[in-house]
């Protein structure tokens, strides 16, 4: 018999994030490439989730996750986000927020209709779309800035786009979306009726002081959006995978059955660990800022000193530097140029654009614990001495 490999994967290949992974673990380097977040989870996070495997709550929840936890997910939403989400038509729990763009795309679009995606983009989400079928329109924004506007983003559009997508905080950008660009994202939509599909799960993760706004919020946004978030990066779960999606009742319904479908449930026990993580005091959520903001300005030194050029992030915990002092001729050679000389994995620029602007970049992430971190940093010093 011959086997044949589905078109769908045609032009898919291992991401270089995980690729990068592998060869620093072959070398015993430091990976400061996958945003993997080896930090403690916290305790409340982490005892409930014991206490429940304890108390055997381990079969099958409903698909769209545990009523209790959907109600701390509303209470959350409309504390922090602005929104108001019924608990029971309007929020789906999901393996992982990556699961509930996977959802969203089967969901809500068709085969051949199109989704821009500006860049620099988040790799998985390219892929993602591919493989439903989703045609990927492409809006390159500019550093270090990176701000979108009403006239790029109009041009992007072809005759078949359906929705856009925004991710706030960005990765691997960092950029966090003003509140003018977001009403411009709403005049295009208004005009071509599309669906806006939001990625905010570093919603926590900001510096300065910045607000993060939430775009089903704003602009009369909220009927026309899919906002996914997640418990991964905020609690250093991102083994446990879970996020969730909240939609107008009818787009979460139809999330919901995807979800069904592909993933049965979300971890049901995991599932009372993180709701118990929504009782967190507000300290913690200033601790954790705090945490982060002390290890961005470390990075940023080392990439400075090391001749890196690096862009501060407004959020999240990545950061991008310039690779031309590595000397290499395009971001992939550069990034295992940097491992093989000081033991420091980063990811290539060019998995974060479909065109030739990620040839200059390397993405750091800087989610690690101190120890790990500040060697990374003494590592790359040593190459600007």
């Amino acid at each position: 018999m011959s086997m044949s490999i589905s078109k769908r994967l045609h032009e898919l290949a291992q991401s270089d994030i995980r690729a990068m992974t592998r060869r620093c673990m072959e070398v015993g380097g430091i990976n400061l490439g996958q945003g993997i977040c080896d930090l403690p989870t916290p305790p409340l996070v982490r005892d409930a989730a014991i206490q429940a495997i304890l108390d055997r709550k381990s079969i099958y929840s409903p698909c769209e996750g545990i009523l209790r936890l959907r109600q701390a997910i509303s209470t959350k939403l409309e504390r922090d986000n602005g929104i108001a989400a019924d608990p029971r038509s309007e929020i789906v729990v999901t393996t992982g927020s990556a699961a509930a763009f996977a959802c969203t795309l089967h969901a809500l679009l068709d085969p051949g209709d199109g989704l821009v995606i500006p860049q620099p983009h988040y790799g998985y989400h390219v892929n993602a779309a591919r493989v439903a079928g989703v045609e990927v329109h492409s809006l390159v924004l500019n550093e270090p800035e990176y701000l979108l506007d009403a006239d790029s983003l109009r041009a992007s559009l072809r005759p078949n786009t359906r929705a856009i997508l925004l991710c706030t905080p960005g990765n691997p950008s960092g950029h966090m979306l003003r509140r003018e660009e977001i009403e411009c994202v709403a005049e295009v939509a208004r005009e071509r009726d599309l669906l806006v599909i939001t990625d905010e799960i570093y919603e926590y993760i900001r510096y300065e002081g910045r607000e993060h706004l939430s775009p089903a919020a704003l602009a009369d946004l909220g009927p026309r959006t899919v906002t996914i978030m997640g418990l991964s990066k905020t609690f250093s779960i991102t083994g446990w995978r879970l996020g969730y999606a909240v939609a107008p009742p009818a787009m979460a319904e139809a999330i919901a059955l995807v979800h069904d479908v592909f993933y049965i449930c979300a971890p049901t026990p995991l599932q009372y660990g993180v709701t118990a993580g929504f009782a967190s005091p507000p300290d913690f959520f200033e601790e954790m800022r705090a945490d982060y903001a002390s290890k961005r300005e470390r990075l940023f030194g080392a990439l400075s000193t090391a001749g890196l050029d690096p862009i501060q992030p407004e959020g999240a915990y990545y950061m991008l530097a310039r690779s031309a002092a590595l000397n290499c001729s395009n971001s992939k050679e550069a990034a295992f140029s940097l491992l093989e000389r000081c033991g420091v994995a980063s990811v290539p620029g060019a998995a974060f654009y479909s065109g030739p602007q990620g040839e200059d970049w390397l993405r750091f992430c800087f989610a690690k614990e101190d120890a790990d971190l500040d060697e990374a940093c003494a590592r790359l010093e040593r190459l600007g001495a």
